[in-house]
């Protein structure tokens, strides 16, 4: 990790954080270790937990905030966590979400189409709407998680492109709305990241996004180096695509 990233004296507020591993506990990890106080947010409140109490173990000052982001209240109770304990919330990042639905559109279920747009848009949409008067009091930023598939769409995977296509027009609408109160807002759009769960689908030869290289890009939107940019959708696909 660059030694350029300092977010000594900020509060970020990182959701998608319960499994070890994963890129929520990698992006929270990385925020704390240059100087973040973070809140953990994860509808698995042991898992949460688990990783709060590893944060502290390496020195990160950390919250859990546990729940299930598709429900507005439990985003409101996301960002009262960060005020309560540290007074200010100066980034929010996104991660929650995921591919649930993939194959042809005949046998992808209804109920499965509401999902993938909960998890992935909802979510955003209502951590994004709890935290909008504590970003605009610090001139925060908003760092979402778009996807590849919103620039190159595959084959049966239509409801997570529009899931995902769903964000990044969200984040670009809402750049333009928040810009005057001073809030940044930007997404990341990674090919397929190199975690256990993928390697374990699509086996170690296949070619990945590294986690430092999407954590990287999250930390650039997220922190003062990217001051000027807002309603950019920054792909990460290391050649990929």
């Amino acid at each position: 990790m660059p030694t350029t990233w300092d977010f000594s004296g900020k509060t970020v507020l990182v959701t998608g954080v319960g499994r070890a591993g994963q890129i929520g506990h990698a992006v929270a990890r990385a925020m704390g270790k240059a100087g973040a106080r973070i809140i953990a947010v994860d509808r698995n409140a042991v898992g949460v937990a688990d990783r709060v109490k590893e944060f502290k173990a390496e020195g990160i000052d950390a919250r859990p905030a546990a729940g299930d982001l598709t429900e507005a209240d439990i985003a409101a109770l996301a960002v009262e966590t960060a005020l309560k304990h540290y007074g200010r919330l100066d980034a929010v990042v996104n991660v929650a979400g995921g591919l649930t639905t993939y194959g042809p559109i005949g046998q992808c279920a209804p109920e499965g189409f509401d999902r993938e747009i909960a998890i992935n848009l909802k979510t955003a949409f209502l951590m994004s709407r709890a935290a909008v008067e504590a970003l605009a009091g610090t001139r925060g930023a908003i760092v979402n998680f778009a996807s590849a598939a919103h620039f190159h769409p595959k084959g049966q995977m239509a409801v997570y492109s529009a899931a995902k296509g769903g964000v990044a027009a969200m984040t670009q609408s809402l750049a333009l709305e928040l810009w005057p109160r001073g809030v940044r807002v930007n997404a990341v759009a990674p090919e397929m990241v190199r975690t256990p769960e993928n390697i374990a689908s699509a086996g170690a030869d296949a070619r990945y996004v590294e986690m430092d290289q999407l954590v990287n890009a999250v930390l650039f939107l997220a922190s003062d180096a990217s001051s000027g940019i807002t309603g950019h959708i920054l792909p990460v696909t290391n050649g990929v695509s």
